[in-house]
């Protein structure tokens, strides 16, 4: 569907909120998306210019669209919310965490048996859970075995088996750890309070056991039974100090889940604290793939959605970190800046980054502190991995950056047997490239490193990593070829999704294993040019270096400007948009200033 075609039947679509489908010409799913004003927000699709290159191909692909009108933006969220997890569209984010987590069942039968299954059927038992280690659900029966009698059994207690006398108590009756319902020892009453005890023990709400259990110590000191009290008083204790070894956040804060998010590149990772009775009973991250350059506050609300379902949560307040559009009848979004609250908020937090550390660092590779040999065997298997014609003792690595679309700047980091040259790496502020031109940034900042190495006849590296595709390497190609490196030099370009390698020339790509030593150390370098990239821009940024026309504005900030930059690519785009376009983006009252700034300026020329 066309800018053109779409535009013949946009007045079919209305101006309220609900869910969009688009469908290719094969009437599949493409994607799902909600919208507060569905013919504002389908518009969008085919009057900006996109980046990305899978929301261009999104809307290439689309045939027709469907719409559906909802009552809120609550309802329509909802609604998304379900339509994708029923779908599973391709250009959609992926929300699926693979893992099959354990629960606790209360079997249903006489008498029930609490055990761990992997398995939740549609039998009618009680699942308790998920959680997220078997290794802590085996703790938690082994604490409620020490704490409440329960059978462990499969007999088939039925009444009339009992009062047949089928059964005999089992050594288990006389270790203390089960009550004897075989040869009805226990009533079901009974033994129902029992179970209940381990649903609090479970939710982490000690305060209801340690009550009971304090009143049958009583008892059995007021019937003389100093046995039974004591053994009372030690399970009293062993709960106590259970109690005391769970993370406590605090008195005050009763049940609440909380979320964080970390975005890189096409994966944001959320990591989920629920907490009850102010203790944290469960913690789990899961990385979620973005499809269209979705943002952390438009992947949080349905990772949200989904990671509450997932673990059954009731609680009617949730922590994040920033506001988001969430708007669940009887749900407290809470953004706290202090107190309790916050520091949930940076637990959470110091959970996703250190999920994402340890993810990094299994990625990557670390030869810091190795040995001359093992640095070595790893430069040797990259040779011979790519097929090399010399061991790549000095390897330089280029990546362009930008702010939103605008301010082009270049990095280039340099590793020198397996591990980082600081005093070699540097920073390019583009000179010859006006606006965003990648190939063409790529194409002066390699001309110029290589350029001053030639005149300072100093050492050229064995290989040069291009970030970026096909474009980005022949474009450094150009500068390698103008400065007679050819055949000095071996120039790779590294895909920045796929992780693919690509030599000049060639047709098909080399993918290296996930997990080979070659690859962890090209990874590492592609993160470390990154990191180094982006704070250079940060710098830049911090000190005013960056300015545009739109800063110069009475009424409009930084913010606003870098907002508008990001939609429209340039400044030249923002002045060829009406009015109405604008507050479409940033608020009439503001749209107005800009477009009066622009147009007065049009006129006295």
């Amino acid at each position: 569907m066309t800018a053109t075609e779409f535009h013949l039947i946009s007045h079919t679509i209305p101006h309220q909120p609900g869910i969009y489908k688009y469908y290719d010409s094969h009437n599949k799913l493409l994607y799902v998306g909600k919208a507060k004003d569905l013919r504002k927000r389908t518009s969008s699709y085919f009057t900006k210019t996109f980046t990305n290159y899978k929301t261009h191909e999104l809307v290439q692909r689309i045939h027709h669209v469907e719409f559906t009108i909802t009552n809120s933006e609550a309802d329509a969220f909802l609604l998304e919310n379900s339509l994708i997890k029923q779908f599973q569209p391709r250009f959609n984010i992926d929300l699926k965490d693979d893992k099959s987590f354990p629960y606790i069942v209360i079997k249903k039968e006489p008498f029930p048996r609490v055990f761990l299954t992997r398995t939740k059927i549609n039998d009618g038992s009680e699942y308790l859970g998920p959680f997220t280690s078997v290794a802590k659900v085996r703790e938690l029966l082994t604490f409620i075995k020490q704490n409440v009698s329960l059978r462990t059994c499969k007999l088939n207690l039925t009444q009339s088996n009992i009062q047949k006398g089928k059964f005999k108590v089992c050594l288990e009756y006389h270790l203390g750890n089960c009550k004897g319902p075989c040869e009805a020892n226990i009533d079901e009453e009974s033994y129902a309070d029992a179970l209940q005890q381990v649903r609090n023990i479970l939710k982490g709400n000690l305060q209801p056991v340690l009550h009971r259990f304090k009143q049958e110590m009583a008892q059995y000191a007021m019937e003389m039974k100093f046995e039974k009290a004591e053994l009372m008083r030690k399970k009293i204790e062993h709960l106590e100090n259970y109690q005391a070894r769970s993370v406590v956040v605090s008195k005050s804060i009763s049940n609440v889940d909380v979320f964080s998010v970390l975005k890189d590149n096409d994966t944001a990772y959320i990591n989920y604290l629920m907490v009850n009775n102010g203790t944290i009973v469960q913690t789990h991250t899961v990385q979620v793939k973005t499809k269209l350059e979705e943002t952390e506050e438009e992947v949080l609300p349905l990772a949200i959605i989904r990671l509450r379902e997932n673990f059954n949560s009731m609680a009617n307040e949730i922590i994040v970190p920033f506001e988001i559009d969430f708007q669940i009848a009887g749900i407290i979004v809470t953004v706290p800046r202090g107190g309790d609250k916050k520091k949930l908020l940076d637990m959470s937090v110091k959970n996703v980054n250190y999920f994402t550390e340890e993810l990094r660092k299994r990625k990557m590779l670390q030869l810091e502190g190795q040995s001359d040999i093992q640095k070595k065997q790893v430069l040797y298997q990259l040779q011979q991995d790519l097929q090399l014609n010399e061991v790549p003792v000095h390897i330089e690595c280029f990546d362009n950056s930008n702010f939103q679309g605008s301010y082009p700047v270049s990095a280039m980091v340099c590793f020198r047997d397996g591990i980082p040259s600081k005093k070699d790496y540097r920073h390019f502020n583009v000179k010859t490239v006006e606006g965003i031109n990648d190939f063409a940034t790529m194409k002066e900042v390699v001309y110029r490193r290589y350029n001053r190495l030639v005149q300072e006849e100093q050492p050229l590296p064995q290989m040069i990593i291009i970030d970026g595709g096909k474009g980005q390497l022949n474009a450094a190609m150009e500068s390698i070829t103008e400065l007679n490196m050819v055949g000095k030099v071996t120039v790779i370009g590294l895909a920045k999704s796929e992780e693919e390698i690509f030599f000049s020339g060639d047709k098909q790509s080399i993918k290296l294993p996930w997990d080979s030593e070659s690859l962890k150390l090209i990874r590492r370098i592609r993160d470390e040019v990154h990191r180094f990239g982006i704070s250079f821009h940060r710098q830049k940024r911090s000190k005013g270096t960056f300015k545009n026309e739109l800063e110069d504005i009475k009424g409009i900030g930084r913010s606003t400007a870098d907002s508008l930059l990001k939609e429209l690519r340039s400044v030249k785009n923002v002045q060829t948009k009406t009015e109405e376009e604008l507050a479409d983006l940033i608020g009439e009252a503001k749209a107005k200033l800009v477009f009066e700034h622009f147009h007065n300026k049009i006129r006295a020329l």
